[in-house]
């Protein structure tokens, strides 16, 4: 039987800036969960309108077959 990791996560924080528009934010996020492999898990804007998004992806443990 294979040992069981609790699933650790890789944290990313971007801050988008208030003058972006709402197609640049979609594209940004977009791109970074296609090719990055990132989700969303967390939002919050500010009165200012600068937005601040936390993406995560699991960690893959590679273990020896020798």
């Amino acid at each position: 039987m294979a040992p069981v990791f609790p699933r650790e996560y890789e944290v990313k924080v971007i801050t988008i800036a208030p003058d972006a528009t709402r197609n640049e934010a979609r594209e940004l996020l977009t791109h970074a969960a296609e090719y990055g492999q990132w989700e969303m898990t967390r939002s919050l804007w500010y009165i200012g309108g600068a937005r601040k998004v936390w993406l995560r992806r699991r960690v893959m443990r590679v273990q020896a077959t020798l």
